[in-house]
């Protein structure tokens, strides 16, 4: 099985769907400023702006979703994060007034855990 550095919980590919039926298709992105920057930020696709300064995830595929979500964070973040899954969720909650599920009453969130040694090893190798 193939290793990527992000996936997402059923209950966020939910929301992806009703995201994606009303927005068409969708990217995230994650600053790491403070506050809501923190957090993966769901936007149209191609509406933020990515570019050097930012690393590629990966495409999360979505069942119900008839296009990739791109997964984008900055790279000054991306340093401290390196070495970690990340998993995209959705709790209760009051998100950031720029990302598309601000007004669903809930916020997207990540989680993470530690990339074992061959993970590592196999998204170097790639």
């Amino acid at each position: 099985m193939a290793v990527n550095r992000v996936d997402l919980t059923e209950d966020a590919a939910a929301l992806l769907r009703r995201l994606a039926a009303d927005h068409g298709p969708l990217m995230f992105h994650q600053s790491g400023g403070c506050c809501d920057g923190s957090a993966p930020m769901c936007y149209p696709a191609g509406e933020f702006r990515t570019g050097g300064s930012d690393v590629h995830l990966g495409d999360l595929d979505v069942a119900g979703v008839p296009s990739p979500v791109a997964v984008w964070m900055s790279a000054a973040q991306f340093e401290y994060w390196k070495h970690t899954h990340l998993t995209i969720d959705v709790v209760p909650g009051r998100g950031s007034g720029f990302s598309l599920e601000a007004p669903e009453g809930v916020r997207f969130l990540i989680r993470s855990r530690l990339l074992t040694d061959d993970e590592l090893t196999e998204l170097d190798d790639n």
